[in-house]
């Protein structure tokens, strides 16, 4: 028996949920649905002055990362999200923070694959 997997990126947790509901109808039991995020950090959930507040850079501002190393806060700055002039295309996971993992066997991996589309996920 050959594993496959699937790795999808969702909108939201219930996009997700309903994919891997969709999911255990084809038997597939090992799965789950993660919060993820593309910087470290809780993120902000405060308006901060740009001009008055105390912050570390553009990453911390724009996007709520905290980090702990000033290169990293220097290579998330540059990222086109912290400008808020990213394309946002196709095949873009900004926005996209559920995250569903799911091994299975070959023989099932294309329906799989069809069912995550079907449910709004990112392949």
């Amino acid at each position: 028996m050959t594993e496959k997997n699937v790795l999808a990126y969702f909108h939201s947790y219930e996009e997700a949920q309903g994919a891997a509901a969709k999911l255990k109808a084809l038997r597939i039991e090992d799965m789950r649905v993660d919060a993820i995020g593309r910087f470290p950090g809780e993120g902000s959930d405060h308006i901060e002055n740009p001009i008055q507040a105390d912050f570390g850079g553009l990453g911390n501002l724009t996007l709520g990362g905290d980090f702990s190393d000033p290169n990293a806060a220097i290579l998330a700055a540059a990222d086109a999200s912290a400008s808020g002039m990213s394309t946002g295309g196709e095949d873009d996971t900004m926005g996209r923070n559920y995250l569903l993992t799911a091994v299975m066997d070959e023989s099932v991996h294309h329906q799989a694959m069809r069912v995550v589309r079907e449910c709004g996920g990112l392949l």
